[in-house]
């Protein structure tokens, strides 16, 4: 037997096993591991197979009978942040901020369907022809997007973003480089005075896990209401908590939820602020309202690439969902938000905060905006930038919340 870990082993091993178990039994997982060992001896003859390659292939037997088989240990590895499966035989990851394909493979487009609606199960959803499109979440809390066949055209595509265990700390990303420590302390301050802020930022480039960071900043005898389209965010300090979760319409259409619908809701919870995961719709105007009513402290994220970019996105979204003037909209937009947190990835692939933004008035139909802080690159190093988050010379107009709350920035 020429290569008993390859593909076509691993197949003809799998097919023994099956054959094996009696179709009215239901095996426990000791008694499916030893009947796996038992075929991967018989298969191999005399062939040697060292320690660890017998036990990878066994993991991977195991995986593809009762997990999710090859995306198994790539959902177990710590350092990975996102699996991305385009059909059955490209599978890419990203890790450390690089992203790399791993060479592993499914057995068919069949296989790959079948982990499809595997993952589909697990929150009691179906994809399919009809409904070939379908986001979901692990029990680990993992987001999932699913697309099928015919939408997609080179098999199931499957988009897997992972959640550390451990969440990112404000120290830890200035420990990493992506902003100094001056300015984590003026975020942390800016959030305990109940400043609004936003998060901007393209796809990939840290949104959510920096809104979940500003969230822990949050002091904890506050009522906060998360609303989310994937529960992502993790908010440990804050007793009284109610988190909202928006919900697809099922296979007859019916019975969505969406995040407008969950805002509506969360103003009538008494909450002293609303955490929003992304605003990317209609949902704009009802957060503009929250924040200018009473629920300082709020926060949300969009995507846009520059503070200014946002601004002009929030007018868009605003517009879509009701006809206003657009230097009411923009008066409102100024009044509701006070500071814009840009984050972006370089081309060195690090994910950095390259702006932190104020937010000023509405004159003559232009809403003023003042960086107080930017990221300077000062040079590129064995393929790494080299820059820092300094202060510019504005300093912080809008100071009254800060007063309020008896904090100097």
């Amino acid at each position: 037997m020429s290569d008993m870990g390859g593909r076509e082993e691993r197949q003809k091993i799998r097919r023994m096993v099956l054959e094996q178990i009696p179709s009215d039994s239901e095996l426990q997982e000791r008694q499916l591991l030893q009947l796996i060992d038992e075929n991967i001896r018989r298969a191999g003859g005399e062939n040697y197979l060292r320690f660890g390659d017998r036990k990878k292939l066994r993991t991977n037997i195991y995986n593809s009978m009762r997990r999710l088989d090859v995306l198994q240990e790539l959902l177990e590895d710590e350092n990975i942040t996102e699996i991305m499966v385009n059909g059955p035989e490209h599978i890419f990851i990203e890790q450390k901020g690089r992203m790399m394909e791993t060479g592993l493979i499914f057995d068919s487009h069949e296989r790959l369907g079948d982990i499809a609606q595997q993952i589909a199960s697990q929150g009691n959803r179906i994809v399919n022809e009809t409904n070939p499109i379908l986001d979901v979440r692990l029990a680990d809390g993992s987001r999932v997007n699913i697309v099928m066949p015919p939408i997609a055209l080179e098999g199931p595509v499957i988009t897997i973003r992972k959640f550390p265990k451990d969440p990112l700390t404000m120290s830890k990303l200035t420990d990493m480089g992506a902003l100094t420590e001056e300015a984590a302390e003026v975020l942390r301050k800016l959030v305990e005075a109940k400043y609004n802020i936003f998060i901007s930022g393209g796809t990939g480039a840290g949104k959510t896990t920096f809104l979940n960071i500003l969230s822990n900043y949050i002091p904890e005898d506050e009522r906060i209401i998360t609303i989310e389209d994937s529960a992502e965010l993790q908010i440990k300090r804050v007793k009284n908590l109610v988190r909202l979760e928006a919900r697809n319409a099922n296979v007859e259409g019916r019975n969505q939820v969406t995040i407008r619908d969950l805002m509506k809701s969360a103003l009538r919870m008494r909450p002293d602020r609303i955490v929003v995961g992304e605003i990317r719709d209609a949902t704009a105007i009802d957060m503009l309202t929250a924040m200018n009513t009473g629920h300082d402290g709020s926060l949300s994220t969009g995507h846009a690439n520059s503070p200014g970019d946002m601004l002009n996105r929030l007018e868009t979204l605003v517009l879509m969902g009701m006809e206003i003037p657009l230097e009411a909209v923009r008066q409102q937009i100024a009044s509701a938000i006070d500071i814009i947190v840009h984050l972006g990835r370089l081309r060195d692939k690090s994910r950095k905060v390259l702006e932190i933004c104020e937010v000023g008035q509405c004159e003559r139909g232009k809403i003023g905006m003042y960086p107080l802080f930017r990221f300077c690159e000062e040079r590129e190093q064995e393929g790494k930038i080299i820059g820092n988050l300094k202060r510019t010379e504005h300093k912080l107009i809008n100071d009254d919340k800060c007063a309020k709350a008896g904090i100097q920035i």
